[in-house]
């Protein structure tokens, strides 16, 4: 599922993951969660919560030291992923080795270097734990959380026939290229985001343009108008690993239609 935004796509994730997981069928959930404290971080409380919701497996990126308090979470709970090409040292881990039934299927999260923090190679790094993972299990998904639409498509060409899937995050606008290679292995540049779209991926407008306009610092708050949940569906094939079908998902999503409301805390 796309990078989830503040409180109104936590709402989104609560209310939708699970009628969502029955229409498609889906076994497994990846969700990018980075942004769900009010577009920066997640903390531990939320972090919980998101499990309860229907998600397996959560990812991350270049937000997801925001909260101080998230540091000494990741020892407490291995599903919850930072980019793999954090330097040594970095708390958590950026892949898992999980089960779907009697399916084994690798996770791996990492995030690029153009127009994003210094990091260790994601090439590199993604290519070392494939190769690991690849004694285990041919069901490999990559999220590649990266901002330049090049270093993304460069990580499926490299990857090409050797993962599932690879699913970039981050800018938060759904990219309409979602495709299946010749070797098997499922791509979309950008599976957009799960949060207000009446905004600035994700942000009130006005701060947002205030921005850009007088170049002056502003205090961004996460916006919440036109509420859409987004991301992917990918069904594999589970002995080769190979994937068989794409499909793009972006819907709305009004909690008035909902008889009984989840609690989601503030931001």
């Amino acid at each position: 599922m796309a990078d989830i935004c503040g409180k109104t796509g936590r709402q989104a994730a609560a209310h939708m993951i699970k009628p969502l997981k029955e229409k498609y069928g889906a076994q497994y959930v990846v969700a990018n969660v980075e942004n769900a404290a009010g577009g920066f971080g997640i903390t531990p409380e939320m972090s919980r919560k998101m499990f309860s919701y229907g998600i397996n497996t959560q990812t991350s990126g270049n937000h997801i030291w925001d909260r101080v308090d998230i540091l000494e979470y990741f020892e407490t709970d291995p599903k919850l992923l930072r980019p793999a090409n954090y330097p040594p040292g970095a708390p958590g881990t950026g892949w898992l080795i999980d089960t779907v039934g009697e399916t084994k299927i690798g996770i791996i999260n990492v995030m690029g270097r153009t127009y994003m923090p210094d990091t260790d190679c994601p090439f590199r790094m993604a290519k070392r734990l494939v190769t690991d993972m690849q004694r285990d299990t041919n069901v490999i998904f990559v999220d590649m959380h990266a901002e330049a639409t090049s270093e993304k498509q460069a990580m499926a060409f490299y990857l090409d026939g050797m993962v599932s899937a690879i699913v970039g995050t981050h800018t938060h606008v759904q990219t309409a290229d979602e495709q299946i290679s010749e070797r098997g292995t499922a791509y979309i540049t950008d599976a957009g985001m799960t949060g207000p779209h009446d905004s600035i991926i994700g942000m009130e407008k006005g701060p947002s343009l205030g921005r850009f306009l007088t170049g002056m610092p502003k205090r961004f708050r996460s916006a919440t108008g036109n509420v859409k949940i987004s991301g992917v569906v990918v069904r594999v094939d589970a002995n080769s690993g190979q994937a068989e079908h794409i499909e793009r998902f972006c819907l709305p999503f009004d909690l008035a239609n909902f008889k009984n409301e989840i609690h989601v805390e503030e931001d």
